[in-house]
């Protein structure tokens, strides 16, 4: 894990969308850096695809499994 520096400004965004986003400042720079890093690899996709793709990978949408009382 290392630091990395970063303007003033851009920390200020980072602060503020960290909080409308209800993640950590830690967290959204994670989610930042990911999503532009997925965008350099796969410039054909949208921020919306992109963000799909991440959520099936992570089983977000499928159906969840309860179990029936008898």
């Amino acid at each position: 894990m290392g630091i990395v520096n970063i303007e003033d400004d851009l920390h200020e965004q980072l602060r503020r969308a960290s909080k409308a986003s209800c993640r950590s400042i830690n967290a959204q720079a994670a989610f930042w850096i990911r999503i532009g890093m997925l965008g350099e690899l796969n410039p054909g996709l949208t921020f919306q695809e992109l963000a799909a793709r991440e959520l099936r990978a992570a089983g977000v949408g499928e159906p969840v499994q309860t179990e029936v009382a008898a």
